[in-house]
């Protein structure tokens, strides 16, 4: 079993892996920035260690610094968290060159997942439904790109292979926009990835964005944990995530569910992840995979009572899963609202909610100043209740009650989605929130 865990992040998720950590009586090593010096993780972890300057590409992203750390203080593994090197092939592989333990799937796996035309094609291969469009990359002729997109039907949207978050991202609807538009997601996609490679897909009208989460151990086992709604996004950001989706049925769930054991398992993948698919029309088509834990994986966590994290370090170790299959029961609802930032700044009063069915994950403090460099997203607010209204009328309370004083968040539009008549109706699509923005008061 693991003793000693160097995590390979910081903020929320550091916080949350420390937690397990302490549970689970392992040690744990935080690095941090110059800038994180007076974290909250820095506070609760065993040991810390400064790995350099306040600029991502100096610290959080310098692999060479967090593996150097991991071995001159002692950790058996490497927890990547989520973002940064998280799902980076070649720090899984450098991990492992080390002699340390990867927190996560091998690096063949992140590779060939991170690129988005072989998981698509690798999704095809098990079964998995597939959204239609071109086999393989646009390459290098943008009249024979343009062929296609013309062959598939407008509207059609160009993607990044590598990457995601919506960069290298454009949807054409006009057949004479298609090339120069090609073109600028293609430079998108390398000035955002340092990969330039596109592919072409028809483009689903305001779908819903489901995902499935996933353990899997290096016994050959992987047990599904059920899905989570992630509809609302801003800028293809998400940020309000709930389970079961409304637009889930039984019969839905369970064929997703058995896809996307059977991709996982042929795999052979080790680890916690996530399959995204979008749903329209009583259809759901692959979308792509996370070779990680995810933000919203306490969702997950609040309707199964599975811990995610725990398990995660539990099959790192070499054990088998702790739960199968007929295990894994969804009861009642839980959603998740992400608190973000819109500037740096000091907390100056922060008093989190509580109550029965709330958690709150974040590393704030009263007195800690929110750095420029890194993520807006400062904390997680997530409620748990029998049924979905029940759930939102916790969360509406819950937003209400949060003090965050100090800088400015999104508290203030969290609480209109969750209280708009469009999000409590549990129809709508992936442009939820401009309807939301556009509602009467």
């Amino acid at each position: 079993m693991i003793k000693s865990i160097l995590i390979a992040n910081r903020g929320e998720i550091a916080v949350r892996v420390v937690r397990a950590c302490k549970e689970m009586g392992i040690e744990t090593i935080v690095v941090y920035s110059e800038a994180d010096a007076h974290s909250l993780p820095v506070r609760l972890a065993d040991k810390a260690v400064c790995i350099g300057p306040a600029a991502s590409k100096s610290s959080y992203l310098k692999m060479e610094n967090l593996i150097s750390a991991a071995i001159l203080w002692g950790a058996d593994a490497i927890h990547p968290g989520v973002g940064f090197l998280s799902e980076n092939a070649n720090f899984a592989k450098e991990v492992q060159k080390a002699g340390l333990i990867w927190i996560g799937p091998d690096p063949e796996t992140i590779a060939r997942m991170g690129d988005k035309i072989e998981a698509k094609e690798t999704a095809k291969k098990f079964g998995v439904p597939v959204i239609p469009g071109l086999e393989g990359s646009l390459g290098d002729d943008p009249e024979a790109a343009k062929k296609a997109a013309d062959e598939i039907g407008y509207p059609v949207i160009i993607k990044a292979a590598s990457g995601g978050g919506g960069k290298g991202m454009r949807i054409v609807r006009d057949p004479g926009e298609f090339v120069g538009t090609l073109k600028i997601a293609s430079a998108e996609a390398l000035a955002s990835f340092n990969d330039g490679t596109v592919y072409l897909e028809k483009y689903l009208e305001n779908p819903r964005h489901v995902e499935i989460q996933i353990i899997g151990d290096s016994h050959g086992n992987v047990v599904h944990l059920g899905e989570r709604d992630c509809s609302c996004q801003q800028n293809h950001q998400k940020l309000v995530e709930e389970s079961p989706s409304t637009v889930v049925t039984p019969e839905m769930r369970k064929s997703m569910g058995e896809d996307t054991v059977r991709l996982f398992k042929g795999l052979k993948y080790c680890g916690a992840g996530t399959i995204e698919f979008l749903v329209t029309g009583g259809k759901y088509y692959f979308m792509e995979v996370n070779a990680r834990v995810q933000v919203e994986h306490p969702v997950t966590e609040m309707v199964t009572g599975v811990d995610i994290i725990q398990e995660q370090i539990k099959v790192a170790s070499g054990k088998k899963l702790s739960i199968e299959q007929k295990d894994v029961n969804l009861e009642g609802y839980a959603v998740e609202c992400r608190v973000n930032a819109k500037a740096p700044g000091k907390i100056t009063d922060y008093l989190p909610p509580g109550g029965y069915g709330v958690r709150i994950d974040s590393f704030l403090y009263n007195g800690y100043s929110v750095s420029p460099f890194y993520d807006s997203m400062i904390a997680k607010v997530i409620c748990f209740a029998s049924t979905r209204n029940e759930g939102l009328d916790r969360m509406s309370r819950v937003l209400d009650e949060l003090t965050l004083v100090g800088i400015p968040t999104n508290i203030e539009m969290q609480k209109k989605i969750i209280n708009s008549k469009i999000f409590r109706s549990g129809e709508y699509g992936t442009d939820v929130l401009e309807h939301i923005l556009a509602e009467e008061d």
